[in-house]
């Protein structure tokens, strides 16, 4: 028996039918299972408050627990998850705050956090870019809120802890420093620019990551040309968000007055022979080792806004540095001046 298109349609439509069934029950049950260990959490407080055993908290009833429920209910219940169970519970009391969008192996990460601002802003991250446990935890590594948090004021940064890093404007891209360490590059290291661009190309998924959502890969080593002489922008993107061109330049030393004139000038090129209609005028970033903050301020002058220069390092951040910085912002917040 012969059968033609119509059946094939078919095919299609129970396979699709089953696999989207399929994911929304993985789903729901995901969701599911983030609120009962936090009702459970409910449970041990509770116990503990009413003053049953207190004394053996911490000691021995999660261990008593841990083996009791494991032998009759299986998996998932040694002493470390009931721990986060109890901690899901006390810092979230109400549920509703739980995202239905996160896994328990989320809210294991997330609750590792001390500080309620940077515990916050890594929620709202997760979900705003879909991230996985294993980016999420690639991304607390590597500080990314703190990172973030040292070039905002105490307003920016409050709003950065309550809605994550949202992408409205241009300079929301941009991080100061960038960090390469999935590169894995040890030291010392001996690289030229093309070196760095082909590691990080050869990586595409972590610097992707790094770079943050929005961004797609439109080129490298992008060759232009003005006035029968040619050029070479090292990486070229296309960002879906701000929709306009973004691109990138990498500097092996610290960024020259002229690398930041032969930028705006491919700029100037992008706005007037690259342009789409609804496009938006291209931003420009150069990525540097170092960064001369007075030069970088007296070669930008009178130049689009759009362009920027950032540093990059290919180890990860000094964190005591940057919290530093994180509490001089907050200290700012109580400053009547």
């Amino acid at each position: 028996m012969k059968l033609g298109s119509h059946y094939q349609s078919l095919l299609h439509a129970i396979k699709d039918t089953y696999n989207k069934g399929r994911h929304e029950a993985i789903k729901a049950a995901r969701q599911k299972l983030v609120l009962t260990y936090w009702t459970i959490g409910k449970h041990i407080v509770e116990f503990e408050q009413k003053g049953n055993e207190k004394a053996e908290y911490g000691s021995k009833i999660l261990v008593r627990l841990s083996r009791d429920l494991s032998h009759q209910l299986g998996r998932g219940f040694d002493r470390s998850n009931l721990i986060y169970m109890r901690l899901c519970f006390l810092t979230y009391p109400n549920p509703k705050d739980l995202s239905h969008q996160l896994t328990w192996s989320h809210y294991r990460e997330l609750l590792k956090i001390d500080n309620e601002l940077e515990r916050s802003f890594y929620e709202k991250q997760c979900i705003l870019e879909s991230w996985t446990v294993r980016e999420l935890r690639r991304q607390k590594k590597s500080a990314l809120f703190l990172r973030l948090a040292g070039s905002q004021n105490k307003e920016q940064l409050l709003n950065l802890a309550r809605k994550g890093n949202r992408i409205e404007k241009p300079e929301y891209i941009l991080k100061d420093p960038y960090v390469f360490e999935f590169l894995k590059i040890p030291e010392p290291y001996q690289l030229s620019e093309k070196d760095l661009e082909t590691r990080l190309l050869d990586n595409l998924q972590s610097f992707l990551l790094e770079l943050g959502k929005g961004f797609a890969l439109i080129g490298r080593q992008y060759r232009i040309s003005i006035s029968n002489e040619h050029f070479k922008v090292d990486l070229v993107f296309y960002h879906r968000f701000l929709r306009c061109f973004v691109l990138i330049d990498l500097k092996m030393d610290k960024v020259r007055h002229y690398d930041i004139g032969q930028m705006n000038m491919y700029l100037g090129y992008f706005a007037k022979e690259e342009h789409f209609e609804g496009d938006n005028p291209p931003i420009g970033i150069i990525l540097s080792r170092e960064k001369d903050e007075v030069l970088v301020e007296f070669a930008t002058y009178g130049m689009s806004s759009q362009l920027f220069v950032s540093k990059y390092q290919l180890y990860l951040p000094n964190e005591d540095e940057l919290r530093t910085q994180l509490e001089q912002v907050l200290i700012s917040r109580d400053d009547p001046g």
